[in-house]
């Protein structure tokens, strides 16, 4: 099963129609989200495409392919419009490794308070909206997809593909390889 992540939506339509494109191109089975898909929250600027009803629309409309966890700017009431569940503060996804991808916004979780982990086990988180691989405070790997609309820390827009045991961070302009972690 080929899987695509992505971080850190905001309520940019621009950027989610440019994401759902690369799912098709990439011909992942799922496009998993991991939070902020609706509002830019109060220390971000708005995004240049800002769209919030926009984004609803082609997220429910993709509704059979997309798996969620919760950003902080998320809330019921986002739920109330979305018909897939984003509620969720966490995920579990197995590794062919024997070990376990422990999905989550980022917000809660993160490199320094990472969930209880083993050594194979990797942490895979968005809210920073800085694309890459780094260590968990215990030595784990911590992927991040970045964000799709509004990347910080010098890095492009970008998503991730899951597929065999390759996580590969994309460019989301055209698909070329940003960083990659075996699993």
């Amino acid at each position: 099963m080929k899987l695509l992540f992505a971080s850190d939506l905001h309520g940019d339509v621009s950027a989610v129609k440019e994401l759902l494109k690369a799912f098709e191109k990439e011909g992942a089975d799922r496009l998993v989200l991991l939070g902020d898909l609706l509002y830019h929250g109060p220390r971000n600027d708005l995004p240049s495409a800002y769209d919030p009803k926009g984004v609803i629309a082609l997220l429910n409309e993709n509704k059979d392919v997309i798996l969620a966890v919760r950003g902080n700017c998320d809330t019921e009431v986002d739920q109330m419009v979305l018909e897939l569940p984003i509620l969720a503060d966490y995920a579990v996804l197995p590794l062919s490794n024997g070990g376990l991808a422990y999905l989550t916004h980022g917000h809660r979780y993160n490199e320094q308070t990472p969930p209880p982990m083993t050594a194979r086990n990797i942490l895979i988180h968005g809210h920073t909206h800085v694309a890459g691989v780094t260590k968990c405070r215990d030595g784990q790997a911590c992927l991040n997809p970045g964000s799709v609309s509004m990347p910080k820390g010098n890095t492009p827009p970008c998503y991730m593909v899951l597929e065999d045991r390759t996580f590969c961070i994309k460019y989301l302009k055209d698909g070329s390889e940003y960083a990659s972690f075996e699993a």
